[in-house]
């Protein structure tokens, strides 16, 4: 199995090598050819792996000894065990439908051979983070999956705003990275390992100890060291207040939004703490902070999902709240049910990802839902795959997504950890919005009034002004994001710069089959996964042995008394809070947008204040940019002020220039060049010393 492990992990590296290093050469065929070739190899393999350890078989061993310094070894190696290898297979599959899916979205483009080395090595990145059985490769898989969203998010990199988005995620993420760092740092300097299997061993032993950060201040190790961990999860999986970057992160080309944001990237913090499970159950501490920061995610990035007109941004403030559902479930521990949703939404959230694009496509590159609908009869394949996600996402009974999202709502219900009640309002609050924000969407792009018509004349001329004001905010910064909010979508594709829209003889039109097959395929499992994984995922022995809960935390033991096979299930929930919630929420959408059009431009002018709050994001943006932009920035020119220009070059080097020469212009004086004062200067010399030295000798 050991060749199964390798071809996984390291066939989608061939593939990014080849198309990177030598796409000139194969040419455009070429390079998306073996690069496919390779992510459906490292499939093949993953299925093959997962077949493997569903018969018993897992395996931890070492590949080879990178560094050993005294006791320490440094060694890259596999895990193999059934979180593995689902994490494998979600990536891989999911990565796969986005390699096809752009042989379609990206054939205008000039950087196509770079775009598909740049998706494979995001695959091989993410590979070696999920398959690693040590700290150091975990970090090293983290860093470079970090590295290439940077080169995906900033693809198109002569656009501002696709540079200032790619730079946004990378800043914020290394903030997150460097409290990651530091809880590795604490496992290897107490736990005196970098291996999970020695350190989870040692784990239980050290649970009570103390260390003090501050001068007589007791903390507890476990919990400094988890929150620490937890917080580079906070800024992969793009969690409150770290969230910032995704969103901005549209700027990339659609199928990287689906890449990066449903099945990869994002999932790396929930798939992380899942793994670090045996320290997180020792510390309630830890288990209270995930919990809380979830929740606030799960809530209130749904309500910006709501006032949103850009399709993908819409998807991704849905992606955001999808995450903190997941990290809520984490802190309820039930890690089995987060890493289950994250399975069932990395299927529908690429489906409505890949959906949004090829919309995009039919749109001619228009991203602005206001300026859609009616595309149900235009567009049949993709209005039907995108219903099917959109019914997975809000939970409807039945579908994938129902399954994961009622396990966490019920599980966190029965949690004790702090901040558990906050946590289930939000959950329960959170299905209501969800299945509005996505059913507003829905309506608005696929039914009503075919209002691409009436925007007319190819609708470059109302992007051309949004275009210019959005390019620099008040400061003279790149910003472009709230302004595309307000506008309308931006262009998402580098070959179509001059072309945004539907001319006035245009008319919307479904995507090639190379787009509209994986949409096919990812709605199967969007619709199908839920009810065939919950037994065994949940409440079998999928994860005994890889996922620890202690038995003070009750949230599956309770799930399993009341979990009567998934027919049931599905049956129950017709009755419960949650569905009527969400059917409220369509209903609500509906009607808003169906019905009473006026009515949310009604509510927006009658909520000023809390639509202004929205529509700038909570004014976190601001925040940081007044505060930590302006802060460094003050700091940096109280240091080049004070630091170089006052102390370093006024004091240091002109001050000691000008000493010297102010000594040196005393020294002038004596150096007249006339021999007289020369001999007058020795005798006074001569006198001085001799009224020196005579009294000297007296005595």
């Amino acid at each position: 199995m050991k060749t199964a492990y390798l071809l996984a992990a390291f066939a989608p590296l061939f593939g990014a090598v080849v198309a990177g290093f030598f796409g000139r050469r194969i040419g455009r065929a070429g390079a998306h050819w073996v690069t496919i070739l390779g992510v459906a190899v490292s499939m093949c393999a993953s299925f093959w792996v997962l077949r493997d350890v569903l018969a018993g078989n897992t395996f931890n061993g070492t590949l080879y000894a990178w560094s050993v310094i005294g006791d320490l070894k440094l060694e890259v190696g596999f895990l193999i065990d059934s979180l593995t290898a689902t994490m494998m297979c979600v990536v891989t599959f999911v990565s796969l439908m986005v390699h096809i899916y752009t042989i379609g979205y990206m054939e205008e483009d000039d950087g196509y051979q770079r775009f598909f080395a740049y998706i494979s090595l995001f695959t091989f990145s993410m590979m070696m983070l999920v398959m690693s059985n040590n700290f150091l490769q975990l970090f090293f898989g983290w860093e470079a999956v970090g590295l290439v969203s940077y080169l995906l998010i900033g693809f198109w990199y002569t656009r501002p705003t696709a540079i200032y988005a790619n730079m946004k995620a990378f800043l914020v993420n290394r903030v997150g990275d460097f409290g990651f760092a530091l809880g590795i740092g604490l496992v290897l300097a107490y736990f005196g390992t970098m291996d999970y299997a020695t350190a989870f061993k040692a784990a239980p032993g050290l649970a009570g100890k103390t260390i003090q950060l501050f001068p007589g201040m007791d903390w507890s190790l476990m919990s400094v060291t988890c929150i620490c961990l937890f917080i580079g999860a906070m800024g992969k999986s793009a969690q409150f207040p770290l969230h910032v970057w995704l969103p901005d992160s549209m700027e990339g080309p659609t199928p990287i939004s689906a890449l990066i944001h449903a099945a990869t990237m994002v999932t790396a913090g929930i798939f992380m703490v899942a793994r670090m499970s045996p320290l997180f159950e020792l510390s309630d501490t830890a288990l209270g902070f995930v919990i809380t920061i979830g929740a606030i995610t799960a809530l209130f990035m749904g309500f910006l999902g709501i006032i949103q007109n850009d399709i993908k941004r819409v998807v991704a403030y849905s992606t955001l709240s999808q995450l903190g559902y997941m990290t809520v479930a984490l802190g309820a521990s039930a890690y089995s049910v987060a890493i289950f949703h994250l399975m069932t939404h990395a299927f529908f959230k690429a489906l409505l990802f890949l959906g949004a694009g090829s919309v995009i496509i039919g749109m001619h590159h228009d991203q602005d839902i206001r300026n859609m609908g009616g595309l149900r009869k235009y567009m049949p394949i993709t209005w039907l795959t995108s219903l099917l996600g959109s019914l997975a996402l809000i939970g409807t009974p039945f579908f994938s997504g129902f399954y994961s999202k009622d396990s966490i709502i019920e599980a966190v219900k029965v949690a004790h950890v702090p901040g558990a009640g906050f946590a289930y309002f939000a959950v329960v609050a959170g299905v209501f919005v969800t299945a509005f924000y996505s059913f507003r969407m829905y309506f608005l792009v696929f039914h009503g009034k075919e209002r691409w018509m009436q925007a007319g004349h190819g609708h470059a001329a109302s992007h051309a002004a949004p275009a210019k004001a959005a390019a620099h905010d008040a400061h003279g910064k790149p910003d472009g994001h709230a302004k595309h909010d307000d506008h309308g979508a931006h262009d998402d594709h580098g070959a179509h710069e001059d072309h945004h829209g539907l001319g006035p003889n245009d008319k919307p039109h479904e995507s090639r089959l190379v787009v509209t097959l994986p949409l096919v395929l990812l709605a199967i499992p969007s619709v199908l996964i839920g009810l065939v994984a919950i037994e065994p995922m949940l409440f079998g022995d999928f994860f005994k042995g890889v996922i620890s809960v202690d038995a003070r935390h009750e949230a599956m033991a309770d799930l399993a008394k009341h979990f009567h096979g998934w027919a049931a299930m599905g049956t129950h929930a017709l009755t419960t809070l949650p569905f009527w919630l969400a059917v409220a929420g369509v209903a609500f959408a509906y009607y808003c947008y169906m019905i009473n059009p006026a009515l949310p431009t009604a509510i927006k002018n009658a909520t000023g204040g809390i639509n202004r709050l929205l529509e700038n994001k909570y004014y976190m943006d601001r925040f940081n940019e007044v505060f930590f932009a302006g802060g460094s920035r003050l700091l940096g020119s109280g240091f080049w002020k004070i630091g170089d220009q006052m102390l370093i070059d006024g004091l240091i080097v002109n001050g000691s220039a000008k000493l010297t020469g102010w000594i040196a212009s005393l020294a002038r004086l004596a150096q007249s060049g006339f021999i007289y004062h020369y001999a007058i200067a020795m005798i006074v010399g001569v006198a001085v010393l001799l009224w020196w030295f005579v009294p000297l000798v007296k005595h």
